[in-house]
């Protein structure tokens, strides 16, 4: 779109949201915890059956194999079948007022128990020292992109991945990360708390939550705040 075309749109967000109270209730922590641990099978698999592309290849080959083997999933487990309905790599989305309608988050997930417009949002970072890809362009292209609106704006949680190339783990390098940015002024993130270990997660899984700097424009939830989002981290090595 053209800078022309930035502007607010409160008839898209108000037709997106008919009938819906925002920001809609939380997904359980049985479920989160079911979803990271078929984002973790997923990766296993395409890792085991592509390993060069997955050791090598871009955020876009490695996220595409992961929708594909995500959807095979649901045939083939079936719990991860109860619980969703299909991944979409690239879906177009709207941002929290409209000025943005063509956001594409790397993974929308669509669970059979939600509203189809608001899937469990899903980012994919790589992390590689050795190509600049580190903790700051997944904070600063990942979070920043939930604390600002631009995804998941009408939930209380959303996945980031990461896909790790140099040994990286959430413990030495995001938390420090964001460890640094709170003492920032204005603080960057908005974080709330930093990331925390998920008790029964067998991989580098936690979740931190932040603060959202908008309202709502729009329908019937129109000037409400979001509230804060919990965000889940799975780094995948």
């Amino acid at each position: 779109m053209t800078p022309g075309g930035i502007r607010p749109r409160p008839d898209q967000v108000a037709e997106l949201t008919r009938g819906l109270a925002l920001p809609l209730p939380e997904v359980s922590t049985d479920h989160l915890e079911v979803i990271a641990e078929g984002l973790l099978r997923a990766f296993g698999d395409i890792r085991a059956r592509c390993p060069v592309t997955v050791a090598s290849g871009t955020e876009a080959e490695v996220t595409a194999l992961m929708e594909a083997r995500l959807n095979i999933l649901i045939e083939e487990d079936p719990l991860w079948g109860q619980l969703v309905l299909c991944a979409v790599r690239g879906k177009e989305s709207i941002s929290f007022n409209g000025a943005h309608l063509e956001k594409r988050p790397d993974l929308s997930i669509y669970l059979s128990n939600r509203n189809r417009g608001f899937p469990l949002i899903t980012e994919a970072k790589i992390i590689d020292a050795v190509s600049s890809k580190t903790e700051v362009l997944y904070c600063d292209n990942g979070i920043r992109r939930l604390v600002d609106g631009e995804y998941a704006w009408g939930n209380r949680e959303a996945f980031m991945i990461a896909y790790v190339r140099d040994g990286s783990s959430i413990r030495t390098k995001l938390t420090p990360f964001l460890s640094g940015a709170i003492a920032k002024k204005p603080q960057e993130y908005l974080i709330e708390s930093l990331p925390t270990a998920v008790d029964v997660a067998t991989s580098d899984l936690t979740h931190s939550r932040h603060g959202r700097n908008f309202s709502y424009e729009g329908g019937a939830s129109a000037g409400i705040e979001p509230g804060p989002i919990s965000v889940w981290h799975l780094w995948l090595s």
